[in-house]
């Protein structure tokens, strides 16, 4: 005779135990899709705070030698879009 106890705990382990890996894969993509934009984000700032002057610089030098009237160097201005206002509040 079986035992109905046993049973239920057995049906619940089946089903646990597969929502459970589940879970933790779904932490594991959670986990490196945050990374993966963390890396993006740091990327982009350091392009744009370390390389872009010198690069503006770089095409000024060219254009002067050219003889080309360049515009002024645009600014970099970063948006934070995590922010909760609104860019037209500030």
């Amino acid at each position: 005779m079986h035992n109905f106890g046993s049973a239920v705990i057995a049906g619940w382990l089946t089903t646990f135990i597969p929502v459970a890996v589940q879970f933790l894969v779904f932490l594991r993509w959670l986990h490196r899709r945050m990374r993966n934009d963390d890396i993006t984000r740091a990327f982009v700032r350091d392009i744009a705070t370390n390389h872009l002057p010198h690069i503006y610089n770089a095409l000024q030098k060219i254009a002067a030698r050219q003889g080309i009237d360049l515009d002024e160097t645009p600014l970099v201005q970063f948006i934070d879009l995590n922010s909760r206002r609104k860019p037209w509040e500030r």
